[in-house]
């Protein structure tokens, strides 16, 4: 950059980047000189509207500068133009129409930013920086020219590197099938599509427009799940979300849990083959009910990216997962995959491509790689706890240091199934819980509905269907701390609780919650089974987190994060109750919803970000549940609620649970239920 101290000093913000420029120098020519972060798609032609600008005058003591009026050029025609069709914001300016003529400090607003911040989290929590794979371009190439015999796709390279500095492009039959036509349509303008793969060094281009395409391009974020599959339609352009949609995964009916998928899979020969062809269908059917909502064509959703466990993850892929039934659990890649979409049967634009994140282990997934890059343990100083609950929980542990992971076999009764009046978390299920503990009374809500079910206004809300995932958990922790249950999960007989709502089930005690037969409704209680059922899954959580502290070398963490679609609606004080994780100070405890599918959608929103997650995970260091020995004494241990042997000091600084115990009353109940009806206190 060749410039003079006489020359004007032009000063960018919010980055604060400086430098003198020759009078007459475009802004937008400046700002990428200086390498500030700056939009454009047309290529400085005032047709995009992205490098608008907003310059400031006056005194600006900090920066050592005054800039008085007319130290940017004139408004003219184009500016003119554009406001009139498009409208401008009062003190903007086209950064590739005005040019500099004195000193000047020039503010680049956050929608003219090319790494625009769109997503912000929890305030903890990092914000997704757009910076997409597919990029669009507007050139001008040029026309053909008998006495230079270049094809039109060579010209359209020549004119990507004369205007945009672009090279090692690749185009293919559909390019060359479309450009001819888009070229002449477009009187030798068109706008490209190009796709880029590691970082910039070279591009593929997958669609072409006549002219100046004002429309966007879209992508697509699925966490598949073994028992339910989301997905969110993202903007490439502004990285707005347009629509998200989730379906149950119909691999259900080849079974509930991974292992059984396997088993199928080993049973029945071809048995992969189904449940592949059924996810696929899933996911289709999920792309086009997104693409509804969005009111866009399917064919412009030109990327997606995917995370799964990894029995999904091959399953997805076409690979029989029976590897993974049993030690030691090879991958058919760790590695992270990118494809074609049709490749694997996906149906969106033609040449769209999709990124599947890298795998950790045999039994830690793509989907814990995106919970890693979502909630970045790695850059945390505490010792943070990151469980994505599910049918089958994937649990961190770590911090900048080191980082530990492992799987643990939940199966799926905290999202409703295996449990007596259990469904999956939809309108009149039963989502929230609170039972007086001395009348023994509940009062509920379910989802869709806004009053509690001792409010007024609950009868104008659904009808009670059923009790999903959350609401079992409430309902437990619930009779923990009114004592209808002791420690080892025992439901008290109706004699000692001294309640009409616990009755008798066989051999056991069930505590109805809702009983609305007489109207045609259903029964909605706890039983026995199903406390055992939330128990068994617990446990399970309980001590793949206790292993990890085990090989860390740490009695507490300082921080746990509940993610997945359902950790999301876990109260952290019941799950505490309910020993569902390590004790932790209350307000340590938070939820990150479905991270899986958010690490997917950051991953699909900014590529530098496959690279960081990539690098994430040759750092995790994989524990292996299956092989642990202690993972079995763990487990034992934690199917007391909140846990048999380890303290819980700060859960007792919000509630006191009695001292009930109910083991050896039998069928009629007995005695013991000494402390049952004592008070709990709560912060």
């Amino acid at each position: 950059m060749s410039a003079s101290k006489e020359d004007p000093l032009v000063i960018f913000t919010p980055s604060g980047k400086r430098g003198r420029f020759p009078a007459g120098t475009p802004v937008l020519t400046a700002a990428r000189q200086l390498g500030v972060d700056i939009d454009s798609v047309c290529g400085g032609r005032g047709i995009c509207s992205k490098c608008q600008v907003a310059p400031a005058y006056g005194e600006f003591p900090k920066h050592g500068v005054t800039v008085r009026e007319g130290a940017l050029s004139e408004w003219n025609k184009v500016e003119e133009r554009y406001k009139t069709k498009r409208g401008l914001k009062e003190g903007r300016r086209l950064g590739c129409q005005a040019t500099i003529q004195g000193d000047m400090v020039i503010d680049v607003p956050p929608e003219s930013q090319v790494h625009k911040q769109v997503v912000r989290k929890r305030a903890e929590a990092r914000e997704i920086v757009m910076d997409p794979a597919t990029r669009l371009y507007y050139i001008e190439v040029a026309e053909p020219d008998m006495h230079n015999p270049k094809g039109d796709l060579e010209r359209l390279m020549e004119a990507l590197w004369d205007q945009w500095k672009l090279t090692n492009i690749i185009g293919d039959l559909r390019t060359l099938q479309m450009l001819q036509p888009a070229l002449r349509q477009g009187k030798w303008k068109v706008t490209v599509a190009i796709y880029w793969g590691r970082g910039r060094s070279n591009g593929r281009i997958i669609q072409v427009w006549p002219g100046y395409y004002e429309g966007s391009v879209y992508g697509v974020a699925f966490d598949v799940g073994s028992t339910t599959v989301a997905c969110h339609l993202c903007d490439l352009v502004t990285g707005e979300v347009k629509a998200s949609s989730g379906l149950m995964n119909p691999q259900i009916r080849f079974g509930e849990d991974l292992m059984s998928r396997v088993s199928y899979s080993m049973m029945n020969p071809g048995g992969h083959v189904e449940m592949t062809k059924a996810v696929r269908e899933a996911i289709n059917a999920l792309i086009g009910q997104v693409a509804a909502e969005a009111m866009i064509d399917r064919e412009e959703i030109v990327e997606g990216v995917l995370v799964g466990n990894p029995v999904m993850h091959h399953l997805l892929l076409g690979i029989d997962p029976v590897e993974l039934g049993g030690a030691p659990f090879a991958l058919a890649t760790s590695d992270s995959i990118t494809l074609w979409a049709k490749e694997i049967e996906i149906e969106m634009h033609p040449d769209a491509r999709v990124y599947i994140l890298p795998c950790i282990a045999g039994h830690v997934g793509a989907d814990a790689a995106a919970v890693a890059l979502s909630e970045s343990p790695h850059q945390q100083d505490d010792m943070m706890l990151v469980v994505d609950v599910g049918t089958n929980a994937e649990i961190l542990l770590g911090n900048r240091e080191r980082i530990l992971a492992c799987s643990s076999p939940t199966g799926p009764a905290f999202e409703g199934a295996q449990i007596s009046a259990g469904q999956r978390a939809a309108p009149g299920a039963i989502e929230r819980v609170r039972i007086d503990p001395v009348t023994k009374e509940p009062r509920f809500r379910v989802i869709g509905g806004g009053a509690w079910s001792d409010e007024e206004g609950f009868a104008h809300g659904p009808e009670v269907t059923g009790i999903c995932g959350s609401g079992i958990i409430e309902a437990i922790a619930e009779m923990r701390i009114a004592g209808i249950i002791d420690e080892d999960g025992a439901i008290g007989s109706a004699d000692l609780i001294g309640s009409p709502r616990v009755v008798q089930e066989g051999r056991t005690w069930a505590y109805v919650l809702h009983d609305g037969r007489a109207e045609g409704g259903p029964l909605v209680s706890v039983t026995q089974n199903d406390v055992r059922a939330i128990q068994l899954a617990k446990a399970a959580l309980y001590a793949g987190a206790r292993l990890l502290m085990d090989q860390m070398g740490v009695e507490t963490v300082d921080k746990v994060i509940l993610a997945g679609a359902f950790g999301a609606h876990i109260s952290p004080l019941h799950a505490l109750v309910l020993g569902m994780i390590p004790d932790c100070e209350l307000e340590k405890v938070t939820s990150a919803g479905n991270a899986a599918g958010t690490g997917a959608r950051i991953a699909l929103l900014n590529s530098a970000a496959r690279r960081e997650v990539e690098a994430v995970v040759s750092r995790i260091e994989k524990v292996e549940t299956a092989v642990e020995p202690k993972f079995q004494e763990h487990f034992v241990n934690a199917m007391a609620v909140p846990h048999k042997t380890d303290a819980y000091p700060r859960l007792g600084a919000h509630v006191t649970l009695p001292a009930v115990n109910f083991r050896d009353t039998g069928r009629d109940g007995g005695d013991g239920a000494e402390g049952g009806r004592r008070r709990r206190r709560r912060g």
